[in-house]
């Protein structure tokens, strides 16, 4: 049974700083592209980072501008989302993804999904 499980989130000041972990189980995750993507309240779900089966390459959003570092430890099971300088505007609930496609189709092919964690950013 595929299940991807998040956590990490909290509420923060802006400024701050939270790391999300991804626990992956009931698969091989080094088979699989793995990302992360947010929703905010009453917006649309959007893309914030991918990573290559073997973690040699990255793919950010545009918003990100360097204060999000994605990562993944395929021996532990686990894909991290490292968050700095964070913003009221990156409130949301941050989901992880499992893809078996390639990471510049993250955003578009099918996967699996986890339940999200909650960060709140206050001002």
């Amino acid at each position: 049974q595929v299940q991807l499980v998040e956590s990490g989130g909290g509420l923060v000041q802006a400024g701050g700083s939270l790391r999300l972990s991804c626990a992956a189980s009931g698969f091989t995750l080094s088979d699989y592209v793995m990302g992360w993507f947010r929703q905010a309240p009453g917006k649309e779900r959007e893309f914030v980072a991918a990573i290559s089966r073997g973690g040699a390459f990255t793919r950010y959003a545009d918003f990100v501008q360097g204060r999000f570092t994605v990562s993944r430890d395929n021996a532990k099971n686990t894909v991290s989302l490292q968050m700095i300088s964070l913003k009221p505007e990156d409130t949301a609930v941050y989901h992880c993804k499992a893809t078996t496609a390639a990471a510049s189709r993250l955003e578009t092919s099918a996967g699996y999904w986890g339940q999200g964690t909650q960060v709140t950013v206050s001002s």
